[in-house]
């Protein structure tokens, strides 16, 4: 699966100002809601001064950010000042609002006074890239407020008044320690490649739907070995952001143990910006994080792991290649069998008592996803087969590529058994190409 990346690294220009905490009311110690899992990442209802929108829950994000709202017809902010954001993706600074004295709601919690960073540049949106809305990320401002916790297999995320919380026996739970840094989360890790072995600080970065990201090639890169391939890693507040993937012998977070490991080591471009702003040695999301029940205490600055079904799953790579985005609907038609009705009895003497049911099926529209081809790995297995970037995919492997979910196509892709065929019937130019193509394993 390609790894849609939120990674956002925001320097603001101009005085921070302390938003006013969440709140559950009095009577309530906590509360519960569910969450779409959209690529590993977690995905919550967040209401905008009246306005319900989609935000990535982020260890992360410092502040709470606002984009991709070309899709919502009226929003209310509140007292603005026009600032400029340095984003992972591209050079320079990019254009941005921060309003103060916002209302934020998440199920029956309520905080008042928030900040908001907004982005209007109409390139930062990665929903089309995600199958699914997405208007923002929330990170500390919440996260500091509450013990929360994150239950990948039922989808539901709860949250705890601190001083309400009391932690359950669990004698298969990990406590890990968090360091904290300008609101940011920190576990240290350690690494194994060749026949060394290496203890870093990563990132907590739930935010992010790959497993590792690491900024030093000289762990685990072998130029030799040529054990890495150029890829496309994720999309940024300014764009995309391309560099090495590979995979890590080993992984190792507490007493858990990962083998073959997805990594991406960003190109040198971001990681000039990434070390103008901070120092560390990487980042570790959503990939792992969904393998486990998660607790996340700010207030105690600890990590509470659960194994969950997941834990064992392995570590995949797109076999094809091919990243698809939704690009806008298309207008599908069809029959359906809800319009008019006739009844004929038969004449014929043997078919007594027999009618004939006559249906006159109703023409029917639908608006569908319409997924185009965004990414195109260098040698895979559907470039070699003439696949374009910009392509319009009308059906996989015989079935309309609108009765797929994005998440699904990415499974398709990546968790099928090496060798499959996969053939891809695609609009070009407003010609209609077959084109097929064996998955194969890039490492």
């Amino acid at each position: 699966m390609k790894e849609i990346l939120l990674f956002i690294l925001c320097l603001v220009f101009g005085p921070f100002i302390q938003a006013q905490d969440f709140e559950l009311p009095s009577h309530k110690k906590r509360d519960r809601i569910p969450f779409e899992l959209v690529n590993n990442l977690v995905v919550i209802p967040v209401d905008v001064n009246g306005k319900e929108l989609s935000f990535i829950l982020d260890t992360g994000s410092r502040k709470t950010l606002l984009f991709s709202l070309t899709d919502i017809d009226s929003l209310e902010i509140n007292d603005v000042t026009p600032i400029k954001i340095m984003g992972l993706g591209s050079e320079g600074l990019i254009d941005a609002l921060r309003s103060e004295n916002n209302t934020l709601r998440i199920g029956k919690a309520k905080g008042t006074k928030q900040d908001l960073y907004i982005v209007f540049d109409k390139n930062v949106n990665i929903s089309p890239k995600m199958g699914y809305p997405i208007h923002g990320v929330i990170g500390f401002d919440f996260l500091r407020d509450f013990v929360i916790e994150i239950n990948y297999i039922n989808k539901h995320l709860t949250f705890t008044k601190i001083k309400e919380y009391k932690r359950r026996g669990c004698g298969r739970c990990e406590q890990i320690p968090l360091q904290f840094s300008n609101g940011r989360p920190y576990v240290s890790a350690e690494i194994a490649y060749g026949s060394n072995r290496q203890k870093l600080d990563l990132l907590l970065d739930i935010g992010s739907s790959d497993a590792l990201w690491l900024f030093n090639e000289s762990w685990g890169i072998d130029t030799l070995e040529q054990n890495y391939f150029e890829d496309f890693l994720g999309t940024g507040i300014s764009g995309s952001i391309h560099g090495k993937k590979s995979k890590l012998p080993q992984l190792e977070v507490g007493v858990f143990s990962f083998q073959d490991v997805k990594v991406s080591y960003p190109d040198e471009a971001t990681l000039t910006k990434i070390r103008s702003l901070e120092d560390r040695n990487g980042s570790i999301g959503g990939e792992i994080f969904r393998r486990f029940h998660v607790t996340l205490n700010y207030a105690n600055q600890e990590m509470i792991l659960k194994k969950n079904k997941y834990y064992k799953d392995p570590f995949y790579y797109n076999m094809a290649g091919i990243t698809l985005e939704h690009d806008g609907m298309v207008s599908v038609t069809g029959f359906e069998n809800n319009g008019s009705v006739s009844l004929s009895p038969r004449r014929n003497q043997n078919n007594a008592g027999v009618i004939d049911i006559f249906i006159n099926p109703t023409l029917s529209f639908m608006m569908a996803p319409r997924y185009v081809v965004s990414e195109l790995r260098k040698d895979s297995p559907a470039a070699l087969a003439g696949i374009q970037v910009g392509d319009v995919v009308i059906s996989i492997n015989g079935k309309e590529s609108y009765k797929y979910k994005m998440y699904e196509i990415n499974s398709l892709f990546s968790r099928s058994k090496e060798g499959k065929k996969m053939t891809l019937l695609i609009n070009r130019n407003g010609y209609e190409i077959e084109y097929s193509f064996k998955l194969k394993k890039v490492l």
